[in-house]
């Protein structure tokens, strides 16, 4: 079960990805990534992690994916032929933003040995 698990998730990375670089707009320098997803073992429900840059537009760029997100259902149940199609919940990415501040404190700590 697993195994299916791994291919739907894999599945939805890729048909999200491609809909949200492809069909969704965005504010002028905000770049937008589906880190991963996450689909529950009973396929209802899946998580699509979601990393901003700049991170302060995160909140602004959520709120765009959540007033697509009917149309990106839609999209996704033309795309795959697979039922259930899970419902598609976004959610900041919090691995990315902790990543980021790492190589922030790293970069400050490697300027104050020089």
């Amino acid at each position: 079960m697993a195994n299916r698990i791994d291919k739907v998730n894999s599945l939805l990375e890729h048909e999200i990805g491609k809909i949200i670089s492809r069909e969704i707009s965005f504010p002028d320098g905000v770049l937008v990534t589906l880190t991963h997803v996450e689909a529950t073992q009973n396929l209802i429900e899946a998580k699509a992690f979601i990393s901003v840059f700049p991170e302060d537009k995160i909140e602004k760029v959520i709120k765009t994916l959540n007033k697509e997100i009917f149309d990106i259902q839609k999209k996704i149940d033309k795309k795959l032929n697979m039922r259930p199609i899970p419902k598609i919940i976004f959610i900041k990415d919090q691995a990315a933003s902790k990543a980021g501040r790492v190589e922030e404190l790293l970069s400050q700590l490697k300027g104050g040995e020089k």
